[in-house]
């Protein structure tokens, strides 16, 4: 399927892109379909996850398009491993698999969208927009595992339990920055800002960052 070129100005600032995949078909389907666009730079492919992290380390590219399914290490903790490095390197996951223990757990390793193969040209370009502007995006396949993963919330006791500062911490959750950059909104150490974080899953009854930007959200907390 191909996509019809990006009518936007060349001038303006490409979004530089790695792909780490290692099925031949699925890089060149990306390929052709991403170089259509003239804002997006390709830097290179790579198909496994170690590659995937040395790649990143050297161009540190503003977006990867990251397979699950890796030869060495796996796209979830070669994103783990890249997002310790480069925190505000988006990340958007992209398998053939729409498990549950798998999509949250590409979410809790710092993924900012998780896109299903196959899906539409649309699609990919949703969840590679919603990344760039710091948003999480769900592929609409996997959407409701994650809702459906989430206990019902009780915001006005969720409220009464949550600190000032969590709730701080919390709004900053929810608009898809990592713990560095929490610290760096609300002058606190990165170590302060996980502890913090870590009493808001607690109270939230959640196990991770995604589950309480959710509950968040359903709850109008922010």
């Amino acid at each position: 399927m191909s996509a019809a070129p990006d009518s936007s100005s060349t001038t303006e600032t490409p979004l530089r892109i790695l792909i780490v995949e290692d099925d031949p078909m699925i890089q060149l389907g990306l390929e052709r379909i991403l170089s259509g666009y003239p804002r997006f730079q390709i830097l290179e492919i790579v198909d496994d996850g170690y590659l995937g992290v040395r790649a990143a380390l050297k161009h540190q590219p503003d977006l990867i398009i990251m397979d699950i399914g890796l030869p060495r290490q796996d796209g979830i903790a070669a994103t783990e491993a890249i997002k310790r490095e480069l925190p505000n390197v988006r990340v958007v996951m992209l398998t053939s698999h729409t498990n549950k223990t798998e999509v949250l757990a590409a979410m809790a390793s710092g993924a900012d969208a998780y896109c299903v193969k196959g899906a539409s040209i649309e699609q990919m370009l949703a969840a590679i927009t919603a990344a760039e502007a710091g948003a999480t995006y769900l592929d609409p396949q996997v959407a409701s595992l994650v809702l459906d993963n989430l206990k019902p919330p009780a915001p006005d006791m969720v409220v009464g339990n949550l600190t000032t500062r969590e709730m701080d911490v919390l709004k900053l959750l929810v608009e898809g920055k990592n713990n560095t950059e929490i610290g760096e909104c609300l002058f606190l150490s990165p170590n302060t800002v996980k502890t913090h974080v870590r009493g808001i899953m607690n109270k939230l009854s959640v196990d991770d960052r995604v589950q309480a930007a959710v509950v968040a959200l359903r709850a109008g907390l922010v």
